[in-house]
């Protein structure tokens, strides 16, 4: 099996939406919450919103004469090291929800498995999908044969 991960994924707006105020916006909002950089950036021709989540990995927001359409529980999973930073997230995501009624929140119970105990929430914001928020805590010993680490360079 091939060792991969995910670069990027590109979400669509109907043209003319994806204006100065909604970029902002999205800016402000994912910048504080999950430490995403927001900025400009043309992709063959086109004025896109870019959100840097790290050195390799972002989202791209365009507009297209057929955008996304995602009414139902489509989702992007967002895997947290611990219990303590989906919490984080969530504070803030509610802190947020408090003064704008645009945010979703969906809070779950722990899903309690065999051998994995799942914590999560689901938050969508302005983007044309949800994130799923989660860490997987394993029982010792249950923990997968392999795992990405993030490694810093000097």
């Amino acid at each position: 099996m091939a060792n991969m991960r995910f670069n990027h994924m590109e979400l669509t707006y109907p043209v003319g939406v994806l204006d100065r105020t909604l970029r902002n916006e999205i800016g402000a909002f994912y910048s504080d919450v999950f430490g995403w950089e927001a900025s400009d950036v043309n992709v063959v021709g086109q004025d896109c919103l870019y959100l840097r989540v790290d050195e390799g990995q972002f989202i791209l927001c365009a507009e297209s004469k057929k955008p996304i359409s995602s009414p139902g529980y489509d989702h992007l999973g967002l895997l947290m090291d611990d219990r303590a930073e989906v919490d984080r997230i969530l504070a803030r995501c509610q802190e947020w929800q408090a003064r704008d009624a645009r945010v979703s929140l969906k809070v779950y119970d722990d899903l309690v498995g065999p051998t994995v105990t799942v914590h999560a929430f689901y938050v969508r914001y302005l983007l044309p999908i949800q994130f799923d928020v989660q860490v997987l805590e394993y029982q010792s010993g249950a923990e997968p044969v392999s795992a990405w680490t993030k490694v810093a360079r000097v």
